[in-house]
This record gives C-alpha cells, structure tokens and sequence, in this order.
C-alpha cells in the first residue's frame, strides 16, 4: 500500500508543478503532461515498469472525453455546421489519410500498417487548439471556426476508427501475441457474453445492446437523474454519472465492442437532456485527471534511446507529417474559400498530431496492427509535433498576422467629402450605438476608423464611415474639426484613445471631447489627458442590470430605483477625491495604499447610504413611480426570513 501512494504522489506532484508552467508559458496543459512524464521516467528515473500498468487504467479518461464530446453534439448544432463538418472535415480525414498511406507505400510499408499510420497522423491536438485559440480570443474568427468544424469532426471520426483498426490485424503478430494471451488466460478468464456465440447471434446482441443504450438513455436515464436530483446530495449525483459511463463501458467490453463507442453514443443520446451540463460538470474532473494521468503515462513510457538511435528518422517524419498536413489543409482552405490571415491560422494550427494519436497507437499495438518498434517511433513523432506547435502559433501571431495586418491597413486614407457637428473617431461596437442615436435625431457625423475591416463592414449596412487615421491633422481638418461641437473617442485601444484624447484638446481646445473608458484606470487616464465627459463602457448597463438583480430579489421598483440613485449619487461625491489620489500617485504605484484605503472607505459610506431612507420619496431617473405601501420593506425582510428559515 506504501508503494501504491508513493507512486501516486509522484504523479501528482509532477502535474501539479509542470502543468502550470507549460500554461504559463503558453504550451498548453497537455504538453505540460507530457514534459511531467518526461522528467519522471527517462530523465529521473522516479517511474518505471508500472507505468504500463497505470496507462491501461487511466484510458478510461478518453472513454470520458467521448462521453463528454457526445454530449456536446446536440444535434441542431451538429445540423448547422453541417456543411463544414462533412465537407471541410470529411476531406481533411481523408485526404490526409490517403497522403500519408501513399508516402509510407513508398516506403515499402505493408498496407495495413500505411492506413494504420494514415489514421493515426491524420488527427490533431483539439486539446492545444482549442485552448489556444481561447486564450488568444480566435474562437470567433472564420480560421477559428473552420478549424473547430475539422476537430470535432476528427473527435466524431475516431470511434469509427477504433471499430477499423482491430481488422488491421498483423496475422504474424496475431501469432506472436497468442502465446502471451494463452499465458495470461491461465491467471485470469476474459469475461464476455457473446464468446462462442455463432455470427448471426453475436450480431443480434450487438443490436440488442446498442439499442438498449438507446432506448434506455432517451427513456430511463431522466427518471433516474430526477429521483437522484430530488434527494439534494450532489455526490449522489456524481456517484450516477460515474455508474453510467462506467456501466455502459462494460457492456461494451462484454459484447466485444469498443467501450468508447457506447459512451460515445450514449453521451450524444443525452445531449438534449435538461441534466446534460450537470452531467457535465460531474464528469469533467475525472475525465481531466484521467487524461492527465494517462498524458504522463505517454511521456514517462517514450524510450529516448529510440531518440537518440533513430534521431534523423524521428525528426524526418515530424517534419514530413507536419508538412503533409499543412498543405492539405492549405489546399482546402482554397476549396472552401477560407481568405487572408484566417487561411494561414487554419492550415498552421491543425498541423500537428494529436493525442488521441496516443490512443490510436496504443489500440494499434494492442490488436496487433504495428509492432512495438514502430509504435514507439511513432510515439515520439506524435509528442515532438505536440511541442513544436506553440511555435506554429507563434509564427502565425509575429510573422503572419501583422504582415496581413499591415496589407490591410496600408490603403491611402480615403478622401472625406463631407462634414459635421460630431465626429467619432471608432466605429466599432460601442461607436455603432452612439452614432445610430445621433444620425436618428438628425445630427449630422462623420465616423473615422483605422480598420479596413470594420470600415468595410459599415458600408455593407450603408453606414457612412471613412478610412483613415483620427490623429491626423489633415484628416481632422478635412472632417470640419475646427467647426465640429463635439469629438467622440470609442477606439478599442487604450493607449491610442488616451493619446487621441490629448492631442485633439491640444491642438483643438474649444472642441468638447467626450471618451468611452474600458476600467477605472482608463478613466482616470482619459480625464487627465483632458477629455470633457468620461464614461466606462459597462458602468451604466451593470447599474441597470443590479437593479433589475434587486428587483428579482423582492425590492419594490420604487426602492430599487431608489437605491440605485443613491448608489450612483455616492459614488459622485466620493469620485473627485479618488481621482485626486491617483494623479497625485506615480505613474509605477497609481492604486497604492492611499488610493486602496479611500476606496475601501467609499465602499463602507456606500453600505451605510443604503440603509437610509430617502427623504424627498422620488427617484431621479423615475416621475411617475407610485411609492410602496407602508411597511413594504419590513414585510418584505420578514418573507425572506421565512422562506430562507423554511
């Protein structure tokens, strides 16, 4: 038992240390994996023997991660995207299967072997994609989206794939294998329901079994998770969720079949089911440590002798898998019309292998379709396509990107041919509403954007807007600066608006200069530069949306109002001071001790403001409320006392 948790402890310890500085980093947690089974196998020596054993436990993370990713498939999504699901998808699975099984029958490699590695290479990372893509915001973008329809298509693709693969099998590895398996037999027997069935009955238990999962998930599973949820005990629930994946696992193992493949089905079968995010949610964290586990497994099971003996040939296909990739997927980007900057973020981000490449190499050796030897070449190719795939994004971020960027925006400055009262320098979500306003109430504008993009998106909605940098003194003239009432700032960046801001009450001061600010820094920043009305870009929606909370909390409107007044009227006198505080601080320390004490007491004059009652009975942004009747709030405190003591 010592052994069991000292092993255990190691594991943990080297996840716990390795994968927050792979994120930090920027190479994703399943590098961050990967490099803790390194360290703890080859390099230190800490793991040994056992970690084959460990690998065959902690598969049943990727029996999760399909039960997680069916779940996610509702089937209206799944319709939507349809077109680039099948085609862009399809495609790429195919035609880089067919790719890679060329190249490696040019190699002399039997068939089976080619289409075994063909399956293998042809998926990539959706864990490092994805989380990329999140923490760089290019979920959004159509590079973005093309790449999650390829990904969740390749997720759909390897349950097939684990049904091929078992037919590849080696007839001389069969062989080899056998004795092994026999010897084996005699310690433990293989439990199954369908051994020594003739074909015709196996198939109808097949049928019968797929079919009860089916029935049962649409038909039972609601009943039960409602019995469970009425008891309140979230471990309970827990407990079922892992007594379903796990019960539907075994089935499979017992009829033969692939125990992802039922919980697969099963999670796709429960995607409309109200109990789906708890489900979820329960799963999660044993599907993450599981995979985790199993990552870790893969790093400390890669034989760096087979690195150093064979360093030419690994590096080779690293580079010639990755390559292959790349230019079918550069191929279907032209196909599918996939333009600019989104083409080359396509093509780069899905060029690695993936990890369920692990999986299929695993599978491949366990069924007898690639030797051992081949397998863990092919292992070290899959992790080294891994780490090589930050720098993919890398290049795309400092290399591709801004060259785009700069296309784009290269364009002379467009000639502006009218003027009036307002400019807006910004036209991106929040100078859209301001400028619709005021062109409603027939104030004439003239809207100024540094984006090509944004500009060109305007123009499809027939909304004037005109090309060109807002800091320019041309431009500004040009415009009418010197006859215009008011200039309007709702650029996105910070450091420009703040220097827009300065440069326009410099050269211009008797032009009113309103400014959207992202934070309270931006606003104080903002009003030092000299803008005449400063406002944060959430403040009054999260105003409206707290007193709507309050409402829905059984506050009258009228006190509701109320106190939002008064929320906004403390704040107001408290806002001078704070903004004092922080010019008077440098610029390394703006929100120092001072600046945090004084808020801190803000927040205390704010809780006592709320506890009184206002004396003039009105609200300010309100006429025509009608006041609660006497003692609506006691009794409203005393219902909420009720219900929280019932």
């Amino acid at each position: 038992m010592t052994g069991y948790f000292l092993q255990a402890f190691i594991y943990l310890v080297a996840a716990v240390i390795a994968v927050p500085l792979a994120k930090r980093l920027g190479l994703g947690s399943v590098l961050g994996y990967l490099i803790a089974g390194v360290v703890i196998g080859p390099v230190i020596g800490l793991v040994g023997s056992e970690t084959t054993t460990i690998q065959h436990f902690a598969e049943f993370g990727v029996v999760m991660m399909l039960f997680v990713v069916g779940l996610e498939l509702e089937p209206k999504m799944l319709w939507g995207m349809r077109h680039r699901l099948l085609g862009l998808g399809g495609l790429q699975v195919i035609v880089t299967v067919l790719a890679v099984m060329g190249i490696a029958h040019m190699f002399e490699l039997a068939w089976s072997y080619a289409l075994a590695i063909g399956l293998i290479f042809s998926l990539s990372s959706t864990a490092i994609v994805l989380q990329t893509f999140s923490e760089k915001g290019l979920s959004k973008t159509e590079g973005g989206k093309s790449a999650f329809s390829v990904l969740l298509f390749q997720d759909i693709a390897v349950i097939p794939m684990l049904a091929l693969i078992p037919l590849l099998a080696v007839p001389e590895l069969v062989e080899k294998s056998q004795a092994v398996v026999a010897k084996a037999a005699e310690h433990h027997e293989e439990l199954s329901l369908v051994a020594g069935l003739p074909g015709w009955a196996y198939a109808i238990v097949v049928i019968l079994a797929i079919a009860g999962v089916v029935v049962g998930g649409h038909y039972l599973s609601r009943p039960l998770f409602r019995f469970v949820a009425s008891s309140g005990l979230r471990e309970i629930f827990t407990a079922t969720a892992l007594m379903l994946v796990i019960g539907i696992a075994a089935l499979m193992s017992l009829i033969g079949l692939s125990p992802a493949l039922g919980t697969f089905l099963a999670g796709v079968v429960l995607a409309n089911s109200e109990f789906r995010h708890e489900l979820e949610s329960n799963i999660e964290p044993f599907k993450g440590l599981l995979l985790g586990l199993f990552f870790i497994t893969v790093g400390a099971g890669i034989d760096f002798s087979v690195l150093f003996d064979q360093f030419g040939t690994v590096i080779g296909i690293t580079v010639g898998v990755m390559l292959v990739k790349f230019l079918v997927l550069l191929l279907l980007s032209f196909i599918f019309k996939v333009k600019g900057s989104d083409r080359w973020l396509f093509a780069l981000s899905l060029a690695q292998a993936g990890e369920f490449g692990f999986v299929l190499l695993s599978y491949t050796v366990q069924n007898n379709v690639l030797p051992e030897s081949i397998s863990q070449t092919l292992s070290l190719v899959v992790a080294l396509s891994m780490f090589l795939t930050p720098g993919l994004f890398i290049l795309f971020d400092r290399v591709i990107l801004p060259r785009f960027s700069e296309a784009k925006n290269e364009r002379e400055a467009d000639e502006i041919d009218e003027q009036g009262k307002v400019i807006i320098a910004g036209i991106g979500r929040f100078g859209q509403i301001v400028n619709r306003l005021l062109a409603s109430n027939g104030v004439q504008t003239v809207v100024l954007d540094h984006s090509v993009t944004q500009i060109d998106n305007m123009r499809q909605i027939n909304i004037k807007s005109f090309f060109g940098d807002a800091a320019r003194h041309d431009l500004l003239h040009t415009a009418g600066i010197e006859e215009a009432k008011l200039f309007i700032v709702a650029i996105d960046d910070k450091d420009r608006a703040t220097e827009l801001v300065h440069y326009v009450k410099q050269t211009y001061p008797n032009v009113r200069v309103l400014a959207r600010a992202y934070d309270r820094g931006h606003h104080y920043s903002l009003r030092c530069a000299g803008a005449d009305y400063v406002i944060s870009e959430t403040y009054r929606s999260a105003l409206a949306l707290g007193t709507e909370a309050l409402k829905n909390l059984g506050v009258h409107p009228f006190r509701a109002e109320q106190q939002k007044a008064t929320f906004v009227e403390t704040e107001a006198k408290s806002k001078e001071k704070l903004y004092q505080t922080w010019a008077e601080s440098t610029d390394e320390d703006r929100f120092n001790t001072s600046y945090v004490e004084l808020f801190m007491q803000l927040e205390s004059t704010l809780g006592e403001a709320m506890k009184q009652e206002r004396t003039d009975k009105h609200t300010k942004s309100e006429r025509g409320w009608t006041p609660p009747p006497k003692r609506f709030n006691e009794e409203v405190e005393q219902d909420l006392v009720d219900k929280h003591e019932s």
